[in-house]
């Protein structure tokens, strides 16, 4: 870049990020003594740990965050209203005609942390006006759920085209490309490919246990009375380049924002089970804190 083109940039940043200031909340990560059980279940230990509310603006639901940490591990627990469970993904649906499996339109359940792995804050939507590289942590109630792990991935947001990138208009209009890429390893899943008839409807997905830096994240969710429920918990220090790296030093706090949805840059898609799957992104601006 130029210097103008550095200076533009900045001051676009800094804009960016002044708009969405006004929103920001702070979630306090309580010191504790014991890990909580990764089930979904939302033992007696986290009523000691004080809540936040944020709003999904995309779903336009409420979602209670909570955290608490060992000093080696940190934990999250997040709660949101759905009407249905949904644990089925892209499954594999018969054509009589065809006589070939085609994708279905259920999609499953999700739910994802958006870590800012910049030096400064940032604009974490996708139809930012600056750029930048964030950690995110994706929990899929079909995919990941079963083996108790979410999917680890990274999201660069640039002016840069990529072939594999989808390309997005920004907040002033700006030509922008959101880039997805998968930790290193391998995920919990695999696609199962069925040639012969196996049954109307067969699942896409086999489970398999991760590996590397795609294992990092344990989670466990489950669903009553129209409320999921997810726990999450990984090391405060992963040593990956691929992850946000968390300190526990006194003043530190760390951006991040969530989404019910998938963030994918899609269009909302009527035919699907769930219409904005694809179609998330972050709302509130929080910032989370350790305990000492």
């Amino acid at each position: 870049m130029s210097k103008k083109q550095i200076v533009i940039f900045i001051l676009t940043a800094l804009m960016s990020f002044a708009s969405i200031s006004s929103g920001e909340q702070h979630i306090v990560s309580k010191k504790v003594n014991s890990e909580p059980v990764i089930d979904g279940k939302a033992e007696n230990m986290w009523d000691n740990a004080k809540s936040i509310i944020t709003h999904d603006n995309i779903a336009n639901i409420d979602v209670t965050l909570k955290s608490v940490h060992t000093g080696k591990k940190i934990f999250f627990m997040a709660a949101f209203p759905d009407k249905d469970e949904s644990r089925t993904h892209k499954s594999w649906v018969w054509n009589k005609t065809t006589e070939i499996y085609e994708i279905g339109n259920d999609r499953e359940d999700v739910f994802l942390f958006k870590w800012n792995m910049e030096p400064a804050p940032v604009d974490l939507s996708i139809y930012s006006d600056n750029i930048y590289k964030a950690d995110v942590w994706y929990w899929k109630a079909c995919r990941t759920d079963p083996l108790g792990y979410a999917d680890d991935k990274i999201d660069i947001l640039s002016t840069m085209e990529n072939r594999n990138a989808v390309k997005l208009e920004s907040k002033s209009k700006r030509i922008m490309y959101l880039l997805r890429n998968e930790d290193k390893g391998d995920a919990a899943f695999r696609t199962n490919l069925v040639v012969t008839y196996k049954g109307d409807v067969v699942t896409r997905f086999i489970l398999q246990e991760p590996t590397e830096s795609r294992k990092d994240i344990k989670a466990k969710g489950t669903w009553n009375n129209g409320i999921w429920t997810i726990e999450f918990s990984r090391a405060i220090m992963t040593g990956n380049e691929d992850d946000v790296q968390f300190s526990l030093q006194p003043g530190r706090k760390f951006q991040f924002g969530i989404s019910r949805y998938e963030i994918g840059g899609l269009k909302p898609d009527p035919k699907l089970s769930q219409p904005l799957f694809g179609c998330g992104d972050v709302s509130e601006n929080l910032f989370l804190v350790f305990e000492q």
